[in-house]
């Protein structure tokens, strides 16, 4: 098996598959992968880049290689689930469990609606002008556009930057890949609703300084985007039947 994927490099591609795999449950916590001959020869690598993939999936706590045991699949709770590519890979194929999207929302509700409300006290002028075209881009561009979900992405965290707190920050690009990948999984399954409505009225709030209504209006939209996404699983579910 030739790795070909837009000219990344072999091991990104491969770190993929394989990443893909196992969050998917086809190779199961505690499970060993094949060993690295048996990998190398079926995706026609070298082992260097068998290696290097192994790496990658290690440094996202997907798996650990021991000396003559081989590379062992860890449990799930090891896992570095705000890990933004890792976020990715669950959505990729079947859809993730119910369990896992109604945490990934509860995280977003549990950060966002303080986020914002923050923000909206703390901006800066220009964060604000930043916020404002990426919302204007939304709105031109479509969230079915690649360019319009780039732009969702940042508005969301244009936000968590206004805060001027480093931590919440440093959670921007987890919170953008969970924007991203319902979004996208909402299109795939032709349920898509047109949320530049519900950011406008953020904006807004966010533009008027005024906390409590950042803070509720983030809350409507989160809670929102997660009814879309569990009725998109639902229509994934029958159509697979």
């Amino acid at each position: 098996m030739v790795l070909r994927n837009g000219g990344q490099p072999a091991n990104v591609v491969l770190a993929r598959r394989m990443g893909v795999a196992i969050v998917t449950g086809r190779h199961e916590p505690g499970s060993y992968l094949p060993g690295e001959i048996d990998l190398a020869e079926g995706f026609n690598v070298s082992r260097s880049v068998i290696r290097e993939s192994l790496r990658m999936l290690a440094a996202k706590g997907l798996v650990e290689s021991r000396p003559k045991a081989g590379t062992r699949v860890r449990e799930r709770q090891e896992w570095n689930l705000l890990d933004p590519e890792l976020l990715g890979w669950m959505f990729e194929g079947e859809p993730p469990s119910l369990t896992f999207v109604r945490s990934l929302f509860q995280l977003r509700m549990i950060v966002e609606p303080a986020a914002a409300e923050l923000a909206a006290v703390s901006r800066t002028a220009r964060q604000l002008t930043r916020m404002g075209h990426a919302l204007e881009e939304m709105a031109r561009l479509g969230l079915d556009s690649e360019a319009g979900q780039a732009a969702d992405q940042s508005f969301h965290a244009i936000i968590l930057e206004a805060t001027g707190n480093e931590l919440l920050v440093s959670l921007s690009a987890s919170i953008a890949a969970a924007v991203r990948w319902t979004t996208l999984f909402k299109y795939r399954a032709g349920t898509p609703r047109d949320p530049v409505m519900e950011h406008q009225a953020l904006f807004d709030m966010i533009a008027r300084s005024d906390g409590a209504g950042a803070r509720a209006a983030t809350e409507f939209l989160v809670d929102l985007a997660r009814q879309d996404t569990e009725r998109a699983m639902v229509i994934c579910l029958a159509n697979a039947e």
